[in-house]
């Protein structure tokens, strides 16, 4: 266990970032919420250790901390893949074959929706509108938006991520 870092009751150290940021927050209105969106921020998901963490932290009832991340569709309890790939499902990019998209994507990288890759290295979403309509069917990897996409070119630019 590093110096800055603190163990939780379960073994898991939590990063030191998280632990400051959860002094700053304890006290305040709303705090549940920043907490967990820090704890995503640093984890990439919420890990179940530490979800007990911040329970005891915030001394909420961890029941109070899994209602707020199943309510909100932002928070991950999964770890996703190394690289995360959203296909918009907005209604143009619904309209010009998104949801093909995602069967094609399915299909490449041999997992479904809101999974990852056995090896870890891609996972897949499907999220509501991605803001980018006039580009419709779009699709992110890793925040680099794609349009105008074709299931063809799914391929070409998956391999750019093959690291």
């Amino acid at each position: 266990m590093t110096e800055a870092s603190v163990e939780t009751r379960r073994g898991e150290e939590l990063h030191p970032e998280l632990v400051e940021f959860i002094e700053r927050w304890k006290g305040r209105p709303g705090n549940l919420i920043m907490v967990l969106h820090k704890v995503q921020e640093v984890y990439g998901y919420i890990p179940r250790a530490i979800a007990f963490a911040v329970a005891e932290r915030l001394k909420v009832p961890l029941a109070k901390i899994y209602g707020v991340i199943t309510f909100y569709h932002f928070f991950r309890l999964k770890k996703p893949g190394k690289h995360q790939i959203a296909v918009c499902m907005g209604t143009a990019c619904y309209l010009k074959g998104g949801e093909d998209l995602i069967r094609e994507l399915e299909q490449l990288l041999g997992t479904g929706l809101n999974t990852t890759t056995p090896d870890g290295r891609f996972s897949i979403e499907a999220v509501r509108c991605l803001g980018c309509c006039g580009l419709a069917p779009v699709m992110t990897v890793d925040g680099e938006v794609y349009g105008r996409l074709t299931k063809e070119q799914l391929p070409e630019i998956l391999a750019k991520y093959q690291d």
